[in-house]
């Protein structure tokens, strides 16, 4: 699912777009939901690109990251794209998703998953959440296949894989493709396996707030070579790669750019050091909220999984009276930014349900809060974090 929020700007829930903190706190003690890390040769690589003077979408650090990445997802093919969102798009188009198809992805997604679909001029058709993994569930997808279903997109939500195993078996028994939305789970591996190569393709946003960032991009990885040179050309405008300014097909322009793709070899050189900070913000997490059970539903990782936080997610148990605005506008309140959980796609105007029902889906978009979750905050920043969310959801008035 590829999010494209701005960087640290409040959600987009009216109680927490005031940022009128009480003591009046300054900028620099806020503690945003989101920050990249660049500490790395991100800078020497982008002024290379500008002593260079090459700073369009060709340049040597293209190549650089595709291979990079390709690599760290073992993968045999990466494209890179301008954004995630195009990714999408250029994954569905490549795998020939068109007019009058449907593809089968979760309810609890971020919007640029159905809005992908929609641009192909198919459906995207919806089902609900698994309550642990908060990603699709494979039981509710199985249910909506139907005799236009081409595609299932599977959305690694918020850095927790979706079961692959039962995905690929139920695509397998249908004949179709498997889209892994994995735009918010760099890294994460499912029964030992990273994701992204697990279907026939899977896609990956590199946003300023992701795992992996260059600002603005994406990836199309597969272990399809075929298809792979499918997405490569109608990434380039559909232009032919053994007759210039030949074009067989309607293409687009979704290429990366060379000072992208240079801080996305930077951001690969330190991959590691990007996952293993998630790590240790989680289990800060869990260490501090475990003792608050009674109030809070903490991420859960399946014994399957491998969980790399792109976000730390917490559920108000049904026993909180307060209303999850009013949690995240008291946290804004202590100058600590927080995010909601997406709004399911069937309550958006342009995909709205009105008589459907994803009772797993409704319940985590409507209770759930997005923690503080990035490489720069420090042990005394989630104690911070966590006695303020306690705090307020303690509070009365």
């Amino acid at each position: 699912m590829v999010s494209m929020d701005i960087l640290t700007a409040p959600s987009s829930s009216s109680a927490t777009t005031q940022y009128e903190c009480s003591d009046r706190e300054e900028m620099s003690d806020r503690i945003f939901v989101a920050q990249p890390s660049l500490n790395g040769n991100e800078l020497k690589y982008v002024s290379e690109c500008v002593e260079s003077t090459w700073i369009s979408s060709s340049g040597p650090f293209i190549e650089r990251f595709e291979k990079a990445f390709a690599e760290f997802c073992d993968a045999r093919h990466a494209v890179v794209t301008n954004n995630g969102t195009t990714a999408l798009h250029l994954a569905l188009v490549a795998l020939g998703i068109g007019a009058g198809d449907e593809v089968i992805i979760p309810a609890l997604t971020y919007v640029a998953s159905a809005n992908a679909v929609k641009y192909c001029g198919a459906t995207p058709v919806f089902a609900d959440s698994d309550p642990v993994t908060m990603t699709i569930d494979p039981t509710d997808a199985a249910a909506k296949i139907t005799t236009r279903t081409k595609a299932i997109m599977p959305v690694h939500l918020y850095g927790h894989p979706a079961d692959m195993e039962r995905i690929n078996a139920l695509a397998a028994r249908h004949g179709i493709a498997v889209v892994e939305d994995a735009a918010e789970a760099h890294g994460a591996l499912c029964n030992g396996r990273k994701v992204g190569a697990l279907g026939d393709c899977g896609v990956f946003s590199f946003f300023g707030n992701k795992i992996i960032t260059t600002g603005e991009g994406g990836a199309v990885v597969t272990n399809d070579e075929r298809l792979a040179d499918r997405l490569r050309l109608y990434r380039g405008q559909g232009m032919d790669p053994a007759r210039r300014y030949w074009f067989p097909v309607v293409g687009y322009n979704y290429r990366m750019t060379n000072v992208a793709a240079a801080i996305g070899v930077a951001q690969m050189e330190r991959a590691d050091d990007h996952l293993a900070a998630r790590g240790r913000v989680a289990d800060w997490y869990h260490e501090r909220l475990h003792a608050h059970r009674d109030m809070f539903d903490l991420p859960e990782t399946a014994a399957w999984a491998t969980h790399v936080y792109w976000m730390y997610t917490v559920i108000l148990r049904d026993g909180v009276s307060l209303q999850r605005d009013e949690v995240m506008a008291r946290m804004a309140a202590a100058g600590i930014e927080t995010r909601p959980v997406f709004y399911p796609m069937h309550q958006l105007p342009p995909y709205r349900e009105e008589n459907s029902h994803y009772p797993i889906a409704e319940r985590l978009a409507g209770r759930g809060i997005n923690l503080p979750t990035h490489a720069g905050l420090t042990e005394s920043d989630i104690g911070r974090v966590v006695s303020q969310l306690v705090n307020a959801v303690r509070a009365r008035g």
